[in-house]
C-alpha cells in the first residue's frame, strides 16, 4: 500500500451519492508524499519517457535532465493536493488516471479546463469513465469557500453530472490519447458503457484540508446533489483531513523527498 486509507471521521449519504471524511496522521502523510505522491506530482513515468527519447540525440543524461522543467520547479501546494487525491483514488477506489494534465500544460503552474482527474474506475468486470475535481484549502471555516460559487466544488460536480457536452469532451480527450497505449482496452470498455447511457460514469469530489474534521464540509453538498441524482451516476465526495496547518508545507516536503532528503 502506497497511501494509507486514513481514519474514518464521518460518513454521509447513501448510494449512488455519498460522502466520507477521514484523517491522516503526520507519519501517514509523510509516507505518502515520499512515495507515490512524489511520483505523481513530478510525473516520474513521463520524465523517464522524455529522457529515453532525448537520449537518442546523443546528449548526456545530466544535460537532458537539467533542461526538464519538473526537475527544478517547485510545485504549488494545490498541485500536491491533487497528487494526494489521485493516489488515494487509485489505491482505494480502483481508479486509474493514465494521462496527467501536466503533460498538456503550455505554461508552468496553469490549471487546465475540464476535470482535474480524468480516467477510469474498475468495478467487477466493468470499467467506467471516472472524473475527479480536487480542492485544497486551509480556510478555517466549514465549508471553505472553495466548495461554493460558480467555480466551487459542488458546481463543478454538478456540471460533470448534468452536462453531456462536458462528458463527451472528456471522453474525446481520452480517445485521442489511448491509441496504442497499454490502457486502450480500458477506454473501449468504458466507452461502451458510456455510449449505452451518458449518465453511466463515476464522479469524485475531493477536498484536501488541514483543519479538524467536520461533516459540515460535505453534508449540504451531499444533500443538494442527492436531490437530482441519477441511479447510473455514482458520486462520492471525500474530505481528506491532513495534520493541522500542513498544507503550506506540502510543496517543500515533496520537493525535499524528490531530491532524496528526509523530512
Amino acid at each position: 500500500m502506497t497511501i494509507a486509507v486514513g481514519n474514518i471521521e464521518y460518513q454521509l449519504g447513501t448510494h449512488p451519492t455519498k460522502g466520507c471524511g477521514f484523517s491522516y496522521s503526520a507519519n501517514e502523510l509523510n509516507c505518502a508524499l515520499a512515495d507515490k505522491v512524489k511520483d505523481v506530482v513530478f510525473d516520474t513515468a513521463g520524465q523517464k519517457q522524455i529522457i529515453n527519447i532525448l537520449a537518442e540525440t546523443g546528449f548526456s543524461k545530466d544535460d537532458i535532465e537539467k533542461n526538464l522543467v519538473p526537475f527544478t520547479t517547485t510545485p504549488e501546494d494545490w498541485r500536491v493536493g491533487e497528487g494526494i487525491a489521485e493516489c488515494y483514488l487509485s489505491e482505494h477506489r480502483q481508479c486509474f488516471f493514465p494521462w496527467p494534465d501536466s503533460r498538456d500544460e503550455r505554461k508552468i503552474g496553469s490549471s487546465l479546463p475540464g476535470a482535474d482527474l480524468v480516467g477510469f474506475q474498475t468495478i467487477g468486470n466493468d470499467i467506467y469513465f471516472a472524473y475527479g475535481e480536487v480542492k485544497t484549502s486551509s480556510e478555517a471555516k466549514y465549508p471553505p469557500g472553495v466548495m461554493v460559487g460558480r467555480s466551487g466544488l459542488q458546481s463543478q460536480i454538478e456540471d460533470l453530472k448534468d452536462n453531456d457536452i462536458t462528458k463527451r469532451t472528456l471522453m474525446n480527450y481520452l480517445a485521442l490519447r489511448c491509441k496504442g497505449k497499454s490502457w486502450e482496452s480500458y477506454f473501449k470498455n468504458a466507452a461502451q458503457n458510456f455510449l449505452k447511457c451518458s449518465k453511466n460514469i463515476r464522479i469524485f469530489g475531493i477536498l484536501i484540508r488541514d483543519v479538524p474534521p467536520n461533516d459540515k464540509d460535505l453534508k449540504n453538498r451531499i444533500n443538494n446533489l442527492a436531490k437530482t441524482q441519477y441511479p447510473e451516476t455514482h458520486i462520492e465526495l471525500l474530505a481528506l483531513y491532513l495534520p493541522n496547518q500542513s498544507i503550506s508545507q506540502l510543496s517543500n516536503k515533496v520537493m525535499q523527498y524528490k531530491n532524496g532528503g528526509v523530512v
